[in-house]
């Protein structure tokens, strides 16, 4: 271990300082009731400042990031953030806004909502979105609110099931229990998009709707989405769209043209706003014109004089979902993300993520099995090393040991074991922003993986080998999680 690989409390020496505090001009303290004071002193580290500043840059040369290596998580990556953006949100005039000032005084930010906001509409078809889901999770249940408010307003309280296919994202069944609904799952084909023949019998009056995303999860078109959407609407069902794969079709095709009634949409993936470590996000939620009424609230509307302002909105909004109006500078980043590519380049975002996928999945695809074959949009699933080196007496290598052996490149992990369709799925998402310069980086590591394996699995079951960490053990680190500094 490096000296500053140690944790701040191991480099403490008793009587250091790194700080001074000024005396105390104010005169005595207030006195504490002796229930709010501290039975024993603070536990704090004894350290220099510079011993600081090393201790949490070294710590933050230790991530991985959009900024510092390819991030082919499948379903959910993060594209390259362009430090434009970054320039524009942390600008004073923008940087400085608070969400209680009178609306006179933030006429600016408010175009910025409105603006985003019929950009949105015509980008997917949609007639209105709300940007208060501060995250994709929370665009999900917003959604499945305004669903369910939609079916309340009519006097139909029997609608209490939500359709998920079988290769759904996980936050989708999450997304409607805990909105209340009860999950039905269809089940896919075997060329993995749904089966229709099995949707039928689940639809009848008691049916919200049905949650999807196209392409779906395996990176698949539902080509039969038209039909899908004609059987929901034909019992009084709703289409929701979880936007999180909407990548291959900007510039291209729209969720509202396909039948979709509400959506959200990931800001910090499809339009290349930060999201590491958790956040901050923004899933704004879309709907179609007769669902208007149930947004949110509050919502930026603009008055004959032009001039927007803030408002609730109807009686039949299904209530406040955020504090206000969501995160402001992530909806910034991505508005002069979509400013930048303008009208004419925004299709190049779909046929470039579409064009990556399918040139990694083709160079790979004789060393790593293809479940499905034929054309995907902007990611696909392997399941597993086409000969993983397994035999008698030698374990083989699996999907863990890969991800775990791209750390040794300078790789992220693809997403590993999901869908849960297949037993060691491999989920690649290449994204439009990547050059081929690094793609073909990344497939040349990949066939070297592939072949370590065949020849000699113990170098990935060993993996990784030059990483700061190596192999916790993650069921017991997210069950039992030490947050605090224990002196052992």
């Amino acid at each position: 271990m490096r000296y500053y690989d140690k944790l701040i409390f191991e480099l403490s020496v008793p009587g250091r300082s790194g700080y001074s505090l000024p005396k105390n001009r104010f005169g005595a303290a207030p006195s504490l009731p002796d229930g709010l004071k501290r039975g024993t002193g603070l536990t704090l580290p004894e350290v220099s400042e510079v011993d600081v500043v090393r201790h949490y840059t070294n710590l933050s040369q230790m991530n991985f990031g959009v900024d510092t290596g390819f991030y082919p998580l499948g379903s959910c990556t993060m594209k390259y953030n362009p430090k434009l953006n970054e320039e524009i949100a942390s600008h004073p005039s923008f940087a400085h806004l608070h969400p209680l000032q009178p609306a006179e005084s933030v006429q600016g930010a408010l175009e910025v909502y409105w603006n985003m906001e019929r950009t949105l509409s015509e980008i997917t078809g949609m007639s209105a979105f709300t940007f208060n889901p501060c995250a994709g999770a929370h665009g999900e249940l917003t959604g499945l609110m305004i669903m369910r408010r939609y079916h309340e307003l009519r006097g139909d309280s029997a609608r209490v099931k939500v359709i998920v296919p079988d290769s759904a994202h996980g936050t989708n069944p999450a997304s409607a229990a805990v909105c209340g609904l009860e999950v039905v799952q269809v089940r896919s084909l075997e060329n993995g998009r749904i089966d229709v023949e099995a949707l039928k019998p689940l639809l009848d009056e008691t049916v919200a709707g049905i949650m999807m995303t196209n392409p779906n999860t395996l990176g698949l078109f539902e080509t039969e989405i038209r039909e899908i959407a004609s059987l929901v609407h034909g019992v009084g069902g709703l289409l929701y769209y979880d936007g999180a794969n909407m990548n291959p079709l900007v510039g291209v095709v729209r969720p509202g043209d396909m039948g979709f009634d509400i959506m959200h949409l990931n800001l910090h993936k499809t339009f290349s706003t930060p999201h590491g470590g958790g956040g901050p996000g923004s899933g704004p939620v879309g709907v179609a014109k007769h669902l208007e009424r149930c947004l949110p609230s509050p919502r930026v509307v603009r008055g004959k004089d032009g001039r927007f302002a803030v408002e609730s909105s109807s009686e039949d909004a299904a209530g406040q979902v955020s504090g206000f109006m969501g995160n402001f500078g992530v909806i910034l980043r991505a508005y002069a993300y979509l400013l930048m590519l303008g009208k004419e380049n925004l299709p190049l975002v779909g046929k470039y993520s579409t064009l990556s996928a399918n040139y990694v999945k083709e160079m790979l695809k004789d060393v790593y099995k293809l479940p499905i074959e034929g054309i995907c949009k902007h990611e696909f699933v392997f399941d597993g090393f086409v000969n993983d080196g397994s035999r008698d007496g030698v374990e083989g290598a699996t999907t863990l040991d890969l991800a775990k052996r791209l750390l040794d490149f300078g790789f992220h992990a693809p997403t590993i074991y999901f869908p849960l369709l297949f037993h060691q799925a491999i989920m690649i998402e290449p994204t439009e922003t990547e050059s081929k310069e690094t793609l073909d980086a990344f497939i040349a590591v990949m066939r070297k993986i592939a072949a370590e394996a065949a020849e000699d699995p113990s170098i990935l079951h060993e993996a990784p080998h030059s990483t700061p960490v190596r192999r916790p053990d993650e069921t017991t680190a997210a069950r039992n999680p030490v947050l605090k500094w224990k002196n052992l």
